[in-house]
C-alpha cells in the first residue's frame, strides 16, 4: 500500500528541450571512459594496465582504501590510455571496445534463496558495489555498516530529466530481482518513491515500501523522501541506489552479466531533436549530441542536468550515474545594464525586476550566465522558500564556511548532500557555490567524525 509525500517548497525549472519519448540506438561508441573522480573520495589502484584485454564487468581498478571494493569496465576491449594529472593522478581510464562485447560471467542467482552477506559479497565481487551509496556523507556505502534501510528514488524533478517511468517500461524484473536483493542487507525496509502510480515500473513489485511523491523540485531528490519518511539521526546510516542502477543489478543477478547499457535522455535547447539515446556507461557524448544535431555554436555538454551535472565538454564521456546529457548556449555574454530593467525571459523567485511569476507554465532558453558575481552571503530568505528540509540553510552553509563541526551537526548535515542545495545555489543573489560548500563541509565531517 502507497503512502503519499506532498512537497510544498521548491521550483521547478522549465527549460525548452524535453527529450521527445522515442529511443534510438546510439552510435557504437570507439571509447568509453571511467573517471575515478565519478566515485567521492575513492583513491585509485590500478588492475588493468595500458594493453590489458579486458571482458564487460572485469575490474579496471580497486579502492586503496579497500581492495575488496572494485569498479569495473563498462565494455569489453583494449585499456589504451591511462590519462593522469598533476601528481600523477589519475584522471580517467579508457577503453577501446571491441565491437562485439564479451562478459565476465558471474554466475546466474537465485535471489530467493540468498542470504544477506551473499548478496553483498556478489555484489562486490561484480563491481556493482559502486552503485550503493550512503547517507550520511554521500559517498559510496560503507559495506562493514549495516544500513537500518535503503532507499529509492523514482521520481525525477530537475530540469529535463529523465522519466524514470519511461526508461524503466519492461525491465520489472530486472527490478525486482534487484529490491529483494537489497532487502537481505538490511533489517529495515527497501522504500521506493514514485511519482504517478499507475505508470510506474514499481507499482506491481514486491519486498518493497511504496511512496507516492508529489511536488515541485527537489521533491525528487532522495533526501528530501528520506526525511519525510523517517529522518535520519547521528549514528545512522541509509543506503541509496538510483532506478537505473537497480537495473544493472537485476540484469547482474538474473544473467550473470554487467551489463552497462543505459538508456540516455539527450535534452537541451541547442538540441535539434531531443529524445532518448541506448548507449553504454562512459560512452563518449559526441555520439549523441552530434548524432541528433546542435543549433548553437557555443555550447555547453553537461553529463547530467544542468543544476548538478559536469562540465564535460563535446569530446567528453558521459558519467558513471548519470542517465541525462544536456546542451545549452554558453553563457559568456553579458547584458549592459541588465540589472536595471525589466526582464521577461530569466527564473526569478523574486518579484523586483523579473516577471516568471506572471507565467507559471512559460519554458525558458537560459544559459550558464550567472548573471552577476562573487560576493559575501546576503539574509534574503530565498533559500528557505525553495529548501524543503526542516534545516537553516545559509546557517548550515556558513558553518561549513568555518568548518564549526558541532554547528554543522546541530543544524541537521547527516540528513543532506550537495544536490540539495544545487536549487538554493540557483537562487542565491551571493553566487555562492553552495553545493561545493556542502561537499568540502561533508568530506571534514567524515575525515574528523567518521
Amino acid at each position: 500500500m502507497s503512502k503519499d509525500i506532498r512537497i510544498r517548497k521548491g521550483l521547478d525549472i522549465k527549460l525548452v528541450g524535453e527529450a521527445e519519448k522515442i529511443t534510438v540506438e546510439a552510435t557504437r561508441s570507439n571509447i568509453n571512459a571511467i573517471r575515478p573522480d565519478d566515485f567521492h573520495g575513492i583513491v585509485p589502484k590500478v588492475m588493468a594496465k595500458l594493453g590489458t584485454e579486458v571482458k564487460a564487468g572485469e575490474p579496471l581498478f580497486h579502492s586503496k582504501a579497500n581492495d575488496k571494493l572494485l569498479f569495473p569496465s563498462p565494455v569489453s576491449g583494449e585499456v589504451v590510455e591511462i590519462v593522469r594529472g598533476a601528481k600523477r593522478k589519475i584522471l580517467a581510464f579508457k577503453i577501446l571496445a571491441d565491437k562485439e562485447q564479451q562478459y565476465k560471467d558471474f554466475g546466474v542467482k537465485n535471489v530467493g534463496t540468498m542470504s544477506g552477506e551473499e548478496v553483498k559479497d556478489h555484489l562486490l565481487a561484480s563491481g556493482c558495489w559502486p552503485f550503493i551509496k550512503q547517507r550520511p556523507y554521500d559517498v559510496i556505502a560503507d559495506p562493514s555498516i549495516e544500513p537500518k534501510a535503503i532507499y529509492v528514488s523514482a521520481y525525477a524533478t530537475a530540469p529535463l530529466a529523465a522519466s524514470y517511468d519511461y526508461i524503466l517500461q519492461g525491465k520489472e524484473s530486472a527490478l525486482q530481482a534487484a529490491v529483494t536483493a537489497l532487502s537481505k542487507m538490511t533489517p529495515g525496509s527497501v522504500h521506493v518513491s514514485a511519482g504517478d502510480l499507475s505508470s510506474s515500473p514499481f507499482a506491481k513489485l514486491t519486498d518493497i515500501q511504496l511512496y507516492s511523491v508529489s511536488g515541485p523540485h527537489p521533491a525528487g531528490n532522495v533526501s528530501v523522501q528520506i526525511a519525510n519518511i523517517d529522518p535520519l539521526n547521528k549514528g545512522e546510516t541509509v543506503w541509496v541506489v538510483t532506478p537505473q542502477d537497480l537495473v544493472i543489478i537485476g540484469e547482474l543477478l538474473l544473467t550473470g552479466k554487467f551489463n552497462s547499457e543505459r538508456t540516455i535522455a539527450l535534452v537541451g535547447s541547442s538540441v535539434k531533436t531531443p529524445k532518448y539515446y541506448k548507449t553504454r556507461i562512459g560512452a563518449e557524448v559526441s555520439t549523441l549530441v552530434y548524432d541528433s544535431g546542435v543549433k548553437d555554436e557555443n555550447i555547453r555538454v553537461i553529463s547530467g542536468d544542468v543544476l548538478t551535472g559536469d562540465n564535460v565538454k563535446p569530446d567528453g564521456h558521459i558519467g558513471f550515474y548519470h542517465n541525462t546529457v544536456t546542451v545549452i548556449p554558453e553563457g559568456n555574454d553579458y547584458e549592459f545594464f541588465g540589472w536595471n530593467k525589466p526582464i521577461f525571459n530569466k527564473i526569478s523567485t523574486s518579484r523586483a525586476l523579473t516577471f516568471s511569476w506572471l507565467f507559471p507554465n512559460k519554458k525558458y532558453e537560459l544559459d550558464t550566465n550567472t548573471n552577476g558575481e562573487h560576493r559575501a552571503f546576503v539574509v534574503t530568505g530565498n533559500y528557505e522558500e525553495v529548501f524543503p528540509f526542516d534545516i537553516y540553510p545559509l546557517q548550515l552553509l556558513k558553518a561549513c564556511v568555518v568548518n564549526d563541526l558541532d554547528a554543522m551537526e546541530q543544524l541537521g548535515m547527516y540528513e543532506i548532500a550537495p544536490e540539495d542545495f544545487a536549487l538554493t545555489e540557483f537562487v542565491c543573489v551571493s553566487k555562492q557555490p553552495h553545493q561545493q560548500i556542502v561537499r568540502e563541509g561533508l568530506d571534514l565531517m567524515l575525515k574528523e567524525i567518521g
